[in-house]
């Protein structure tokens, strides 16, 4: 075809600009996109979330550029779009450069949109055109920015601020008319600061076809339904759109007439073109060039699909046809009014489609462009396999389906209480960004890691409990003594054998002592600091100081002690950071560097999975909400036992996931009971209240495990595996079960960083050191039978619900309380060491195969800083013995303290026995006295033959 037949180029003797609504890599690259601008006379191209969505999500044209990125940079989804579209838009602002010069600046545009999600959010869309405007960088860009009555004050703004501006999603003359409104009232404020505004340009897209495809649908509902005034209806089908074009672009007639224009185009103003979007046709029954064909006249734009571009250019018909029967246009829209057809019903309605439009096209272009990263990254962060029965599949689904119309993973990053109740949240979400604050200050630990070693520790003795020892404790299991570095020691009991246990374990002259508390108030690490300072001034002398850190929040008791006692060190955590979510912080930082750990590719590693699981990453293709949504949808459904199979070599998580789970989740009735290193048995053991979280390390699989894990999930069991393709991955796993935790959390319809439970224990414990203090001995309290050398303490309600007086009898009484859903809990305030441990498992997995009931095995009072916790402020669904003795050991004396270590752990018992028995718990207390390990074999047969 000619250029003097091609209806294209005839456009622009009646003063239209046709652009392109289509923009994809291979498209510029090839030189298409020139040659419709050389043989066309294209003067713009447009793009919005669904073309990127086609451009990026399909085909390979981005492969080498996503490989690129991925291999140069640890990125987030959002960043990663964003990179590949700037690329695009330049090198298309590029080519139609050359027309942006031809025209002075009046066409020759790209425009790339503001983030759908802003779309109610008047400053954030300001802030993001400013930023794109900014990253981009070139003359002939436009901004694209929806036509919402919140994003018109950024309009303005925008406009005054210099940037040139596509305003989307016009449907209504009212609409825009404050459109305009908003161009010359932001001309008129960068005119009168004396600033240049002849650069300036705008587009106003008046979306067209979406208009007739709603009303249409009315019409032909209402004429199957028999409509008296059928014929009336059906002579409006297709016209009601170009009807209501029509009246805006009059009204843009009438603006350009006034004096208050005149005196910005006199100033150099440049009007703010109408530009018709939508104009494909949707019904067949129309002519395919027809929103083309009917709205051409002077100073506007048409943005035409590549279809629709290649039909008019085949038999477009052009004529001034955008002032033709203006007249019969009010007619039409009168009409339509009289016959009931509410247009502004009707474009408050595509208003707000198109924005949800945006949004989930939007959401389909970020998700696959983190299906591709996951892909891409490969090996580099671990994967996630989902393996749930029907009924619970479809209920997770919704779920994360409501996350992504509700956009809760963005406000999960923006800090938005709203996501859980609203109270606090937003004051505890600080470890979301820590990864990226130690790295950018990783030289302060690796300073600190060169200084350890040069001074020659033999040891590292870190004295903490919960968050602040559950992750160190992970770390020295998981990675071991590192060669050239001292060995990790994580002590987090207060009993006196323990204590003894560690003290010996260590050089005293030759360690590093780590005392780790966040408040600084916790009685455990103060006990400890005191007792282990004593120990080593012993040997010191007055260099003791030279081997203590202190790692506390700023302004903490703990901060003044080791202030007063010239510690070597003191690292800070962060108050917005709740000790179950601060591993990845000072916390747990100080002592992997301490031991040797290589911190900043470890806290590399941690960013990958941060970063999938960003703002910007779709539920469906974010791990941690991914993980998140499993957990908090099986609470809900009665499946509230999260049982945790973790490979022998990195067994320990599951000790640290303990704490993050039952903090987190169990209170207010409701709580994710994790049960922790229950070895795996057959499916006939199990029942319909568990999820199984596998964290299978994948360099050193576990074939039992495999093979125990492949029948559960033939048996229908929910099964979430979790793949480590190294050992280091265990990094991204605190960050992903972090985030995890607070989407349960939401989803439960609670706090997830509160534990209102834990301080009852701690009430209950001072009241009874402090009564110690004041008489030299702790309240009496009498059993309520006796056997030998075991005495049984409950409460009243409890013991009305017993029967008999004997080992056998006492234990048989208890346990047949326990029923389906149930989980035992054995609550041991004994040394943590192998043989316990193992008498410990057996006794669980005798419990379990005999009642199938889940079964929790703690030892106290570590447990109290963890899944007690759960035990307490969750469901009332838990059986539990707690097992307490004579000491093992000689008591230990506490420096500058009346009381003892032993005193301590009896108290402790005691407080956590009375908060259970006072929320209601199944609860019994078996005392053994004189020699321990007989006495745990006699109550160990017993309990087991109870069960039967």
């Amino acid at each position: 075809m000619s250029a003097g037949n091609n209806p294209l180029k005839e456009l622009e003797k009646f003063g239209q600009s046709p652009w392109l609504d289509f923009i994809q890599r291979s498209y510029t690259e090839n030189g298409s996109l020139k040659k419709l601008v050389d043989e066309d006379g294209l003067k713009g191209v447009t793009s919005n979330p669904a073309i990127f969505e086609k451009a990026m999500g399909h085909g390979t044209d981005y492969d080498g550029q996503f490989k690129q990125i991925a291999q140069a940079q640890i990125t987030d989804v959002s960043t990663l779009y964003e990179t590949m579209a700037i690329d695009d838009i330049r090198a298309a602002t590029k080519v139609l450069f050359p027309v942006w010069e031809k025209t002075k600046g009046k066409d020759g545009y790209v425009s790339l949109e503001v983030s759908p999600y802003l779309a109610n959010d008047t400053q954030g869309t300001i802030d993001e055109a400013r930023r794109l405007w900014k990253a981009v960088n070139e003359k002939n860009l436009m901004i694209k920015i929806p036509a919402t009555p919140e994003c018109v004050p950024s309009i303005q703004q925008v406009i005054s601020d210099g940037i040139n501006v596509n305003v989307t999603l016009l449907f209504s003359l009212d609409a825009y008319k404050a459109v305009l409104e908003a161009y010359i009232q932001g001309l008129e404020a960068r005119h009168k600061k004396g600033e240049d505004i002849s650069h300036i340009a705008s587009v106003a897209s008046f979306f067209v076809s979406r208009i007739d495809t709603m009303i249409d649908k009315q019409i032909d509902e209402r004429v199957a339904k028999g409509d008296k005034e059928n014929s009336q209806l059906k002579a409006l089908r297709g016209k009601v759109a170009i009807a209501n074009a029509k009246m805006a672009y009059q009204h843009y007639l009438e603006v350009m007439k006034s004096d208050r224009w005149k005196t910005l185009a006199q100033a150099g103003a440049q009007p703010q073109r109408l530009l018709w979007a939508s104009t494909g046709v949707k019904d067949k029954a129309y002519p395919d060039t027809l929103y083309v064909d009917e709205l051409i006249g002077p100073e506007t734009v048409n943005t035409i699909p590549p279809a629709t571009f290649d039909a008019f250019r085949d038999h477009g018909k052009v004529r001034a046809s955008l002032t033709e029967n203006v007249e019969e246009a009010k007619k039409v829209l009168a009409d339509a009014a009289k016959l009931g057809i509410n247009l502004k019903q009707v474009t408050d309605t595509l208003l707000e489609a198109g924005v949800s439009s945006f949004a989930d096209a939007f959401d389909a272009l970020l998700g696959s462009v983190a299906s591709k990263q996951i892909a891409l990254q490969g090996e580099k962060l671990d994967g996630i396999k989902i393996d749930l029965p029907a009924d619970m599949k479809e209920k997770v689904d919704a779920a994360m389906e409501d996350w992504r119309k509700a956009g809760k993973v963005r406000k999960v990053w923006a800090k938005d209480a709203s996501v859980w109740t609203g109270d606090d949240e937003s004051k505890w979400l600080g470890w979301l960004d820590i990864i990226d604050e130690r790295l950018e200050n990783v030289s302060e630990l690796e300073a600190f890691q060169k200084d350890v070693k040069a001074k020659g520790f033999k040891d590292i003795l870190l004295l903490g409990m919960g968050g602040s020892s559950l992750g160190p404790e992970v770390l020295a299991e998981t990675f071991g003594q590192q060669a050239g570095f001292p060995k990790l020691h994580v002590l987090d009991s207060i009993l006196p054998s323990q204590v003894k246990t560690f003290e010996n374990a260590v050089d005293l002259g030759k360690t590093l002592f780590i005392v780790s508390s966040k408040s600084g108030g916790t009685l455990e690490p103060n006990v400890l600091k005191a007792y282990f300072y004593e120990a080593a001034k012993k040997v010191l002398g007055d260099k003791v100081g030279e081997h203590f850190v202190a790692v506390t929040d700023p302004g903490s008791h703990m901060e003044e002690v080791a202030k007063k006692d010239k510690f070597w060190k003191i690292f800070h955590g962060r108050k917005e950071i709740g000790g179950r979510y601060s591993v990845l912080s000072n916390f747990g930082l100080v002592p992997a560097v301490a031991a040797g750990l290589p911190v900043k590719s470890l806290l590399q590693t941690a960013q990958r999975m941060e970063k999938a699981c960003s703002a910007g990453a779709p539920p469906l293709y974010n791990p941690g909400v991914l993980l998140g949504t499993v957990l908090g949808v099986g609470q809900t459904i009665g499946r509230n036992k999260v049982t945790i199979i973790a490979s022998p070599a990195i067994y320990d998580l599951g000790a640290w996931l303990e704490q993050l789970l039952a903090e987190s989740t169990g209170k207010e009735g409701k709580a994710l009971v994790p049960i922790d290193d229950e070895t795996l048995g057959d499916p006939a053991v199990y029942g319909k209240d568990r999820v199984f979280a596998y964290v299978r390390l994948a360099s050193k699989p576990d074939a039992a495990q495999d093979k125990a894990i492949e029948k559960l999930i033939a048996a229908g069991q929910p099964v979430v595996t979790i793949s480590l393709n190294d050992i280091e991955h265990v990094f991204q796993e605190f960050f992903r079960w972090e985030f995890a935790t607070a989407v349960a959390g939401s989803i439960m319809g609670i706090n997830a960083f509160n534990q209102p439970d834990v301080e009852a224990s701690k009430v209950k414990t001072r009241a009874l050191t402090d009564a110690y203090n004041q008489t030299g001995k702790l309240p009496d309290e009498k059993p309520f039978a006796t056997d030998g050398d075991f005495s049984f303490f409950t409460d009243e309600r409890n013991r009305k619900e017993l029967s008999g007086n004997s080992l056998a009898e006492i234990l048989k009484s208890h346990f047949s309380r326990v029923k389906a859903g149930d989980y035992v809990g054995i609550l041991a305030y004994i040394e943590r060491n192998m043989p316990h441990r193992k008498w410990i498992q057996d006794l669980r997995l005798a419990v379990r195969d005999s009642k199938k009931v889940a079964t929790a095995a703690e030892f106290g009072p570590r447990f109290l800083h963890s899944t007690g916790q759960a035990y307490k402020g969750g469901s009332n669904d838990g059986v539990f013995l707690q097992v307490t003795s004579d000491n093992s050991h000689a008591d230990v004396s506490i420096p500058g303290e009346k009381y003892t270590f032993g005193v301590v752990g009896a108290a402790q018992a005691r407080g956590d026995f009375d908060v259970l028995s006072e929320r209601g718990r199944r609860v019994l207390r078996v005392h053994i006295q004189g020699d321990l390990k007989s006495g745990l074999e006699k109550l160990g047969n017993a309990m087991k033959s109870a069960v039967k």
